[in-house]
C-alpha cells in the first residue's frame, strides 16, 4: 500500500485534500479513485484513506481507520554528525532515520570539508528535511526525526544540559559494545567526526566536556560507516533492532 507524509489533522471519517507533492505523487503512481492509501502526520500512528477524486495536482481521500503501531525505539538517539562532504550526509540521514534515531545535529568541526553560509545551511535543512520525511515513509516510521539547525562543533561541545554523550575514537581504551552491554538502555548521543576525524583540541575539549571515548575496534571507519555502526550496535545491544 503506498505510504506518504500528509502533515495535515487527520481523523476517522474526514475528507481531506492531499499536499500537492502527495497529489502529484498519487497521480504518478497512477492510483485510481477507490484505492486505499496509508498517511502518517508525524504525531503518531498512521491512517488509512481511501482516494475519490485524483487530477495531475490535486487529490483528495476519506480517512477511514487509525492504525496505532509505532516502530519508535524505546530509547532517544541523537546523531551529532560533523559535516561530510559531498551527498555523504544525505546517505547518513537516510540510513540513521531507518536505524531509528530521534534526532541528527549537523556540526561544523575544523576538518568539515563542507561550509555552510546562511543561505546554503537554510537550503540544505529543506533538502535533508526531505530526506528524512521520504526515509520514514519507507522504513513504517510515523514519528520524525528531529533535524537541529547546525551548529559549531565547540558551541555543541559546551553545552551542559545534555544527556550521555558518546565520541567514537580508535585511541578509546574501552569499546562501545563493552559499554553498552553494561549500561541499561538511556538517551544517547554519538559524535561522530568529519573525513580526517576530529582534531587533538577537539577530542581533548570533548573529554574536558564529560564526552566518553569509546572505540568500535582496530579498523579505521568513513565517516559515513562509523555512526551508523554505532547505532546498530547499541540497538543490538538494547533491543532495538
Amino acid at each position: 500500500m503506498p505510504r506518504f507524509y500528509c502533515p495535515l489533522p487527520l481523523a476517522i471519517g474526514a475528507m481531506i485534500d492531499l499536499p500537492t507533492d502527495v497529489a502529484h505523487h498519487v497521480f504518478v503512481l497512477r492510483l485510481q479513485s477507490g484505492d486505499n492509501i496509508e498517511l502518517m502526520n508525524g504525531e503518531g500512528g498512521s491512517y488509512i484513506a481511501t482516494l475519490a477524486q485524483i487530477e495531475k495536482k490535486r487529490a483528495s481521500a476519506e480517512v477511514k481507520l487509525f492504525l496505532p503501531e509505532e516502530v519508535e525505539l524505546p530509547y532517544a538517539l541523537n546523531l551529532a554528525q560533523a559535516l561530510p562532504e559531498g551527498s555523504k550526509m544525505d546517505w547518513i540521514i537516510e540510513k540513521a532515520v531507518e536505524l531509528g534515531v530521534s534526532s541528527i545535529q549537523p556540526l561544523a568541526a575544523r576538518r568539515s570539508v563542507v561550509k555552510l553560509s546562511t543561505e546554503r545551511a537554510e537550503k540544505k535543512m529543506q533538502h535533508w528535511q526531505g530526506v528524512i520525511i521520504a526515509a520514514s515513509e519507507q522504513c513504517g516510521r510515523n514519528r520524525l526525526a528531529q533535524l537541529n539547525e547546525p551548529q559549531d562543533i565547540t558551541q555543541w561541545l559546551t553545552q551542559t544540559d545534555m544527556h550521555q554523550r558518546i565520541m567514537l575514537s580508535p585511541r578509546a581504551e574501552s569499546s562501545l559494545a563493552d559499554w553498552a552491554r553494561h549500561h541499561p538502555p538511556q538517551p544517547i548521543s554519538l559524535l561522530i567526526g568529519p573525513e580526517g576525524g576530529l582534531s587533538a583540541e577537539e577530542e581533548a575539549l570533548a573529554t574536558r566536556q564529560g564526552v566518553l571515548s569509546l572505540s568500535m575496534g582496530p579498523r579505521i571507519l568513513r565517516t559515513e560507516t562509523a555512526g551508523l555502526a554505532a547505532i546498530a550496535i547499541l540497538n543490538a545491544a538494547w533491543g532495538g533492532m
